[in-house]
């Protein structure tokens, strides 16, 4: 007689193993906390230093967020804290110009911003300088347009 084999057990699924990480090696994990120790000192010194000199000429236009961005890094002063100073100005000007205010206002050395009245026109009769033929010019009301003078600091910094 023949003997007959016992049935075979059935295997659990096999678990799938996560991909083995690679360990760095010891000389660039040195090289990396060395970094990581110089970027905080930086960062802490940066926050301590006092306001810096100027770098040199802008290259590119500024958005409102990066003059803000600029002047912070220059001085002690926090970003929220420029922003808050150049909303004050912002309302000291519009005080200034405003139609009971003296309308005029002065940035000392750098500008002055004023606001003129422009009065107004009544409708007239003109001509078309390339054509020559005559045109009515309409009616116009009452302005007031702002001027921006520079001063002699901004002057010199152009020339």
């Amino acid at each position: 007689m023949a003997k007959k084999k016992a049935p075979a057990k059935k295997k659990a699924p096999a678990k799938k193993k996560a991909p083995a990480k690679k360990k760095k090696a010891p000389a660039k994990r040195k090289a990396i906390r060395k970094a990581a120790a110089r970027k905080s000192v930086k960062k802490s010194a940066a926050k301590k230093a006092a306001p810096k000199a100027s770098k040199g000429p802008v290259t590119q236009k500024m958005t409102k967020t990066g003059i803000l961005n600029e002047i912070a890094s220059a001085t002690s002063l926090t970003r929220k804290q420029v922003d808050s100073v150049i909303e004050e100005l912002e309302a000291l000007i519009k005080r200034h110009i405003s139609k009971k205010g003296v309308g005029e206002f002065t940035l000392p050395g750098l500008l002055k911003v004023r606001a003129v009245k422009r009065p107004a026109t009544k409708k007239r009769l003109g001509r078309n300088p390339a054509t020559g033929a005559e045109i009515m010019i309409p009616a116009k009301p009452a302005s007031i347009r702002v001027r921006v003078a520079a001063l002699k600091r901004l002057k010199e910094m152009v020339g």
